[in-house]
């Protein structure tokens, strides 16, 4: 018998031990079953399981776990990122703490202790995946640095660089002067810095007292500027253009240019163009021939390349004391107070330096003309569509993308120079030492290029190098291209779109079918969660406290596309009762015997409450799998939540209460067994949601079972089972007893009080509807009686309508109408105000300019909420009123 209640704790871990054990999650390459492939996004060795991730894995273990039930062989490949500069971070931050850094070690001792950690540590992320479910083939697991995956980063480097698609070039790049290295932009957060405009005035060249205003929030970069640019149609330097200023403090002449970039809106007008410090000026400098002066070293220090005052000064330093002399030649204008957004690197919490610096890129913009093609043709679709076009925006844009890393964790750049610079890209440092022999006509010592590459780069080559690449093994052969891609639409360009580029590159095919991007999980009140904001949500917490099936059932009823997730305590708490709904159901169906019989089919049942209930479910599993397959999972869960808990519990087991305890022993045997059948397939549908309470109950409700749930086949029914008259009975009966009991609630009807209704206008079918199902809907709906009206409808009652008959519940002597009038009346006032503050301010164009988004949204739903149930006691009132 089945314990009281479910204590999710004591079930999970076991079920997931003996899925492990039995080799549930494993494809099998072998397999005359049609492939179905996820590429797990390989979360970071460091990391640990965050909402995100739980979003994230939940949808995908969902989808797997259908698609296994469904015969597929369902491969969802495993694996984790080096992730190299956080990596790198943690192991110095650890040899810190040993009054160490990584020069003490050197390159090789550092690379070690890297690896003893991942040995130690690196596998919190995968122990947590394991927590929530995730039931990828753990056989298959790879890493981004492991032999396999270093071997095809290699080829790959390799084949581009000789396709001239890999090359080196001098441009910017976002410099972490703490971490000494080129970062993503994904690695770059915008942060609202209050700062200072300083308006500057720059002398026109042989114009005594003239001169030309510029405006910067960086005024230490004036020291490398090598132009002006203004608007080509800006009336008030027309005649300016062609001309020169001379730079102050530095007495260099620069040309004044002109360029569509300057805004004749903004300022002055008139830009500083400093090509080696900022990214927009970088390109103006490109388009109009300008010099790119580098005025900071790797610390942000200045350099030798400014005057000598000014050399070896931090970069903020240098502001104030540019400041402070312009100020003295009478050269500073004015200085405006000015709030803007500054990039920080998100590890070092450093201002980011746009800096000039020799870098390896890759030509993106060649490879993403196949990527681009691709999804214009359909062989790659998103889902939501919508995201095409983000997709289309970034990557007809895209810029060339830098590779290189200045750090020591990651795949070292297989690249060797010769003594006079010469570069040879090989696989081997054998292959590259022959190459240089060769071209040298000696034995020539060589140097490997000590960079390592993004992070994102091996990632790119995921969906093939994780089967194998560059062999050709069975499982690539069988795997790629996969079928769906799960994740968040932040890194559609860093990830997504890279993946279609060496994909397609590399295998002549798109590396997956299905984009799904799903939205962000926020906070209840919609912000974005935070460490700095205290609005953190754990999903080990929330695990801990309801269970596993209640986070990830929320997750899935709460994913609609296109729509950020409001995640509340009391949402995964609700998803929780659901789950305890489902125990004590089963525990009922155990204690009246309805246990699964061998050899049942639901066909030619004689009850029509169990043709009924075989039909619901029919219709369940048709609607659940054309959800998934739709990837709309909130549409499945709600679907599966609406059947189970309402039509299967709430009225199902209500109906057939009395069958189970009647006299009719036949009616009695059909029932337990229909009851038993539709309670195992609720097990089916809820499996890839809930994955261990449906085990644990599938164990516990029959005995020595061949198989484990999470093998057991996707119900398939045919649309025989829907018999339509027990259908349209059975919702006219659940309709006529929701009615009552809603007139009940809204009038304050004593939940004692026994009160007749009355059926005005009833056609024959329904009086025969009303014969046949009288005992259950007095029962249900505690009435006293249930009969047609002779004669008019009595003083005092309250009408609702059920398709052509009237639904009388005479009130006299049980209600104070004239109360009930006035507190209805009451209850509609408020909320009417209520609606009418809201519209106010959401009237104001001053507040919705201002208001945060999240706030603007809570207002928003605060109101239709209030409409809702302003709608609802307005009906109540013309109850009362008819």
């Amino acid at each position: 018998m089945l314990e009281k209640t479910y204590r999710p704790a004591e079930v999970e871990e076991k079920h997931y031990r003996l899925w492990e054990e039995s080799g549930a999650f494993a494809a099998d390459t072998t397999s005359n079953a049609r492939p179905y492939t996820i590429m797990m996004p390989p979360p970071n060795v460091t990391g640990s399981l965050h909402m995100g991730h739980a979003l994230t894995f939940t949808l995908q273990d969902l989808l797997i776990r259908y698609q296994r039930m469904r015969g597929k062989d369902a491969l969802w490949q495993p694996g984790t990122d080096h992730a190299g500069i956080a990596t790198q971070m943690v192991v110095e931050r650890n040899l810190s703490a040993e009054g160490k850094t990584r020069h003490d070690l050197g390159r090789d001792r550092f690379i070690d202790k890297v690896w003893e950690w991942k040995a130690e540590s690196g596998g919190t992320i995968t122990r947590q995946l394991r927590r929530l479910g995730a039931s990828p083939d753990w056989g298959k697991e790879r890493f981004t640095m492991d032999e396999g995956l270093s071997k095809a980063v290699r080829k790959v480097f390799v084949e581009l660089h000789r396709q001239g698609l890999i090359y080196k070039d001098k441009r910017l790049v976002n410099w972490d002067p703490k971490l000494h290295t080129a970062i993503s932009d994904l690695e770059v957060e915008q942060r609202e810095i209050k700062g200072n405009l300083w308006h500057f005035r720059y002398p026109i060249e042989g114009e005594e007292g003239r001169w030309i205003v510029v405006a910067t929030t960086r005024p230490e970069t004036m020291l490398g500027d090598t132009g002006v640019a203004v608007h080509p149609e800006d009336e008030r330097y027309r005649d300016l253009i062609g001309k020169h200023v001379v730079l102050p403090l530095v007495g260099r002449r620069i040309p004044i240019v002109a360029d569509e970039y300057a805004d004749p809106e903004t300022g002055s007008g008139a830009v500083k163009i400093t090509p080696a410090h900022d990214f927009n000026d970088f390109e103006v400098g490109k388009r109009c021939g300008l010099e790119a002066i580098n005025i900071m070293d790797r610390d942000a220090r200045l350099t030798d390349a400014v005057p000598e005052a000014y050399r070896g000064l931090d970069r903020y330093e240098a502001r104030k004391k540019v400041v402070a002399d312009l100020e003295a030649l009478g050269l500073l204008e004015t200085i405006e107070p000015h709030t803007h957004m500054v990039p920080h690197g998100d590890r070092s919490g450093v201002a980011i330096e746009p800096w000039l610096t020799d870098q390896w890129y890759v030509d993106a913009a060649t490879l993403a003309k196949p990527a681009i093609e691709a999804v214009e043709s359909g062989r790659t679709v998103f889902v939501p569509k919508q995201w095409e076009n983000t997709y289309f925006e970034w990557m007809r844009n895209i810029q060339p993308w830098c590779i290189s890393r200045q750090i020591w964790w990651g795949h070292q750049i297989p690249a060797w120079y010769g003594p006079d610079g010469t570069v040879f890209v090989e696989e081997t440092e054998e292959e590259a030492q022959a190459r240089a022999d060769a071209h040298y006509g000696a034995p020539t010592p060589l140097t490997r290029d000590a960079d390592v590459l993004d992070t994102w780069f091996s990632s790119a080559l995921w969906p093939f190098s994780t089967l194998g690449w560059p062999d050709r093994t069975p499982e690539l052969a069988r795997y790629y291209p996969t079928d769906v891609l799960v994740t968040g639409f932040d890194i559609i360009f860093f990830w997504v779109a890279r993946m279609m580029m060496m994909g397609i590159h590399f295998m002549g095919d798109v590396p997956f079918r299905t984009v799904y991007i799903h939205a962000l999980v926020r906070d209840e009140k919609g912000q974005k969660m935070s460490k700095s904001k205290g609005n953190v949500m754990d999903p080990l917490d929330l695990i801990e406290s309801y269970g596993t099936d209640a986070l990830r059932f929320t997750l899935a009823a709460m994913a609609a596309q296109g729509r950020d997730i409001k995640l509340a305590t009391n949402r995964v708490e609700g998803y929780r009762n659901f789950a305890t709904k489902l125990w004590n159901a089963a525990r009922y169906c155990q204690m009246n015997a309805c246990v699964p019989v061998d050899g049942f089919r639901p066909t030619g049942l004689t009850q029509t409450v169990n043709r009924w209930i075989v039909g619901e479910l029919a219709e369940t599993a048709r609607k659940v799998a054309e959800s998934i397959e739709a990837y709309k999972f909130n549409e499945a869960a709600g679907t599966l939540y609406q059947f189970t808990w309402g039509t299967f519990c709430d009225w199902y087991l209500e109906f057939t209460k009395p069958i189970l305890t009647g006299n009719d022993a036949p009616a009695a045997a059909e029932t337990r067994a229909t009851t038993a059948l539709v309670l195992d397939q609720i097990l089916h549908l809820l499996h890839p949601l809930m994955p261990y309470i449906t085990e644990e109950l599938w164990e516990q409700l029959a005995e020595g079972r061949a198989n484990r749930l999470i093998s057991a086949a996707w119900p398939e029914y045919g649309p025989e089972l829907v018999d339509t008259a027990a259908r349209d009975e059975m919702d006219w009966v659940v309709r006529l007893i929701s009615s009552v009991r809603s007139m009940r609630s809204e009038m304050n009807v004593p939940p004692s009080a026994q009160i007749p209704l009355m059926l005005k206008d009833a056609g024959a079918v329904s009086l025969k509807r009303l014969d046949t199902h009288r005992d259950q809907i007095l029962r249900l709906a505690r009435l006293a009686s249930a009969e047609p009206l002779a004669g008019d409808v009595p003083k005092g009652a309250v009408q609702d309508v059920l398709d052509e008959v009237t639904l009388v519940l005479p009130l006299e002597g049980v209600v104070d109408l004239d109360k009930e009038r006035a507190r209805l009346t009451k209850e509609i006032e408020k909320h009417t105000a209520e609606i009418r503050k809201i519209d106010a301010k959401l009237g104001n164009e001053q507040f919705v300019a201002k208001a945060p988004e999240e706030v603007i949204e809570e207002q928003r739903e605060r109101r239709a909420t209030a409409q809702q149930a302003s709608d609802k006691l307005r009906k109540a009132l013309e109850m009362l009123a008819r």
